[in-house]
């Protein structure tokens, strides 16, 4: 049981990054559609349960160790699709990888006037202390934050309930309500793409299909719950958040300035294990060997500080729905191989 707690922290620190944290993702996929969006936010977290089950399956039977060997594994006969998977999957996990320094520049931003520069090459430097420690690094990191910000966001939510239910708060649907299925899809998509390789390196840690049919089912419900909180929160401050960096950060004041200073702090962790869990997968899949890994950690260290002046939630809002369809194809082999 301690080796699948472990699995599903590392799991839930690589889903929940500063755009789960912040709140942003949940208002781009599943606010617009009323209460439509919750049952979107149901189908979005058993589609991703199943993948986990899925990859885990797939890479304990028939012993997969990389990101490559599982594409050959999927669809061995068309390299070129291997070699445009590939791609895309390294694309996204550097990309987020920058979203993250991106999403923590941001809230010091936001929170403090913090210059964005100088944020970045402080969440950079920590990032790269725990890279030079390895996947080990990574699993003692997350097995301390990720528990803090599930169960904060946790308490936040069970707190607003009486707030929902006492305000009577009115859900309103601004677009078709077809679209929120495509939206879970998308979004579960996405989620993939960074989830994939992170869930290669766990491997060792789910001996039997009971463990992995555990951790799936946890992550599943989990993944309900945290979204669920974070939907209601969004209700709280729907007429406000809507060109917010970062809405839950604001939202929270109205709990009190001590409620916005902690979930700060869980912003921060959230965006940190998401950072050390893409950045790591990045640059296990592209570095042969040790003296690569170290030149490309320079590189996107230095790329990163750059990138994070485009702006946290324009990074959010236009990059995760194109790669949530380009990531559509890796999920469809997947399924075809189950």
């Amino acid at each position: 049981m301690k080796n699948i707690s472990k699995v599903v922290m590392v799991i839930m620190g690589t889903l929940i990054g500063a755009g789960f944290a912040s709140g942003r993702e949940i208002y781009v996929f599943f606010s617009q559609f009323g209460y439509l969006g919750l049952i979107g936010i149901i189908l979005s977290s058993g589609f991703t349960a199943y993948i986990i089950y899925l990859v885990l399956k797939q890479v304990k039977e028939k012993d997969i160790n990389n990101y490559a060997s599982l594409l050959n594994c999927i669809h061995s006969s068309n390299s070129k699709i291997n070699t445009y998977l590939h791609t895309i999957v390294n694309s996204f996990l550097l990309i987020s990888f920058f979203i993250m320094i991106a999403g923590f520049s941001a809230y010091m931003q936001q929170a403090y006037e913090f210059p964005i520069y100088i944020s970045s090459i402080i969440f950079i430097f920590l990032c790269d202390t725990v890279f030079f420690k390895s996947l080990q690094g990574i699993m003692k990191i997350n097995s301390y934050l990720v528990p803090i910000l599930l169960l904060f966001i946790f308490y936040l939510g069970i707190k607003n309930v009486p707030y929902l239910i006492e305000s009577k708060v009115s859900i309103e649907i601004e677009t078709k309500q077809v679209g929120f299925f495509i939206n879970s899809i998308l979004y579960t998509s996405y989620n993939s793409i960074v989830l994939i390789p992170i869930l290669i390196t766990m491997k060792s840690y789910c001996q039997t299909k009971k463990d992995i049919l555990r951790v799936a089912f946890i992550c599943g419900i989990i993944l309900i719950l945290l979204s669920f909180s974070i939907y209601g929160l969004l209700l709280k401050g729907q007429f406000f958040v809507k060109d917010l960096e970062m809405p839950l950060l604001e939202i929270t004041l109205e709990f009190g300035k001590i409620f916005q200073y902690i979930y700060g702090f869980v912003i921060i962790c959230s965006i940190f294990t998401s950072a050390i869990a893409t950045g790591y997968s990045f640059l296990e899949n592209v570095s042969k060997n040790k003296k690569v890994y170290y030149r490309n950690l320079i590189l996107i260290s230095i790329i990163g500080v750059l990138v994070s002046y485009i702006g946290f939630s324009k990074l959010v809002q236009i990059l995760y729905p194109v790669f949530g369809m380009l990531g559509l194809i890796q999920l469809g082999m997947i399924f075809q191989k189950k």
